[in-house]
């Protein structure tokens, strides 16, 4: 009689176009492919054992998400932050993780709560490694599981539509921290809120902690554009000795 497996999950059959995609997307969010850097298909290719045809399907899906840019006579390009960009993700991601906290708060379900526990919990784990990358996988998996505990289709289905460019956002504004440690002081009290149902507080805590450390983001990306003044000459007159 043969065993029964119950340890082993089932094998999911994936397209070479979906797992291109997400080797892409996480080189990306995880930094291993920095802002600017430019992305060719056939290099890509044979980094990835696969066709190139696949890769530009896989850079197509990636351009969509707001990851890439396709540059005309140039070719692709992971997409560079600035400082308005990240200010429009950070407004709108405030409105939307505001709303889902309050929402979560107010009408989450024991099984939606419960997956928000697990993703603090994870996220607690992940912080106390020192590991940025895992720490901001998890860090994206906790607002994912409040936005899902919201339990309001259409909020999530535009989330969503911004959800990778959101992770790049919180991948940048963590490599500013100095250290992961300090993601569990900062979602703590949010947490705290949204598992004691107090729906006012967890809306407010949900906004000031995507704005501030946003704003952060957004000042960080000013300076660093900010172009540079050459230095004033200061002229001197020389005297003629008499």
């Amino acid at each position: 009689m043969a065993s029964t497996l119950t340890s082993l999950g089932r094998i999911e059959k994936r397209s070479a176009e979906g797992q291109a995609t997400d080797r892409l997307r996480a080189a990306i969010v995880n930094g291993d492919l920095q802002p600017g850097a430019r992305l060719t298909e056939m290099a890509l290719a044979e980094q990835l054992g696969t066709s190139r045809a696949t890769v530009r399907t896989a850079l197509h899906h990636i351009v969509a998400e707001g990851l890439a840019v396709q540059v005309p006579y140039t070719g692709w390009m992971v997409t560079s932050l600035t400082a308005d960009d990240a200010w429009e993700l950070v407004t709108l991601r405030a409105s939307f993780e505001s709303l889902a906290a309050r929402l979560a708060a107010e009408r989450g379900t024991d099984d939606g709560l419960a997956v928000v526990r697990d993703a603090f919990d994870a996220l607690t784990q992940s912080a106390r490694t020192r590991e940025a990358a895992a720490a901001t996988v998890a860090d994206f998996a906790f607002h994912r599981a409040i936005v899902a505990a919201a339990g309001h289709e259409r909020l999530a289905e535009h989330y969503r539509r911004v959800a990778q460019q959101i992770t790049a956002v919180i991948a940048s504004s963590n490599a500013l921290l100095s250290s992961p440690r300090d993601l569990v002081a900062q979602h703590q009290p949010l947490f705290e809120a949204i598992m004691s149902r107090n729906a006012t507080r967890a809306e407010d805590l949900a906004r000031r902690h995507v704005a501030d450390e946003g704003n952060k983001l957004v000042e960080h990306l000013r300076l660093r554009d900010a172009p540079v003044k050459a230095p004033r000459v200061v002229s001197k007159t020389v005297k003629a000795k008499p």
